[in-house]
């Protein structure tokens, strides 16, 4: 009696040394889900701060656009306090009447070109502006393409890890 259960205890420790065993097995193949969520977070981060630095790169822009705006209406006041200064001078000197109009003429031209400048460099800020829009998107299509490049990756090592937990079970088995 006493060597039937002996067998029988010798067994059913055989029987669950199995398991734990498969356990321990798969616990080292399967990688570990904090790993994959420390990636994810460093991703993200890395996005974060993406989306920071363009934020402070259209903020440089305008603060940009502002000081060249103000820059030019200063110019603009200086150019009319010029004009202005032209017209005392026509009352003054009403002999010299067409010398000034062809001065005039220039600062006309002048404030024509510098017009057709203030248009140019608004239409070159409204390029950059489209174009951070453009690489805005741009990012955002890279950070989709890279999340689902991650998921096909870890799907395809789970997969990978799960055929050799299957082959090592196999194995275990007696199967191979």
């Amino acid at each position: 009696m006493s060597s039937e259960k002996t067998k029988n205890n010798n067994i059913q420790n055989e029987n669950m040394r199995v398991p734990t065993e498969i356990q321990t097995l798969i616990a080292g193949i399967f990688p570990n889900t904090k790993y994959f969520d420390a990636k994810f977070d460093y991703l993200q981060v890395q996005i974060d701060e993406l989306r920071r630095n363009q934020e402070d790169f259209k903020e440089h822009l305008k603060d940009f656009k502002k000081d060249v705006d103000y820059r030019f209406g200063q110019i603009d006041r200086r150019f009319e306090e010029v004009y202005k200064r032209f017209e005392q001078i026509d009352k003054r000197f009403e002999q010299v009447d067409k010398k000034f109009d062809k001065v005039d003429q220039r600062f006309s031209e002048l404030k024509a070109d510098i017009d057709k400048r203030f248009e140019q460099v608004d239409k070159r800020f409204e390029q950059i502006i489209a174009s951070i829009e453009k690489l805005s998107d741009k990012l955002d299509s890279r950070e989709t393409e890279q999340r689902n490049f991650t998921i096909r990756m870890f799907s395809i090592s789970i997969a990978i890890s799960i055929l050799g937990a299957l082959g090592a079970f196999l194995k275990l088995i007696g199967v191979f």
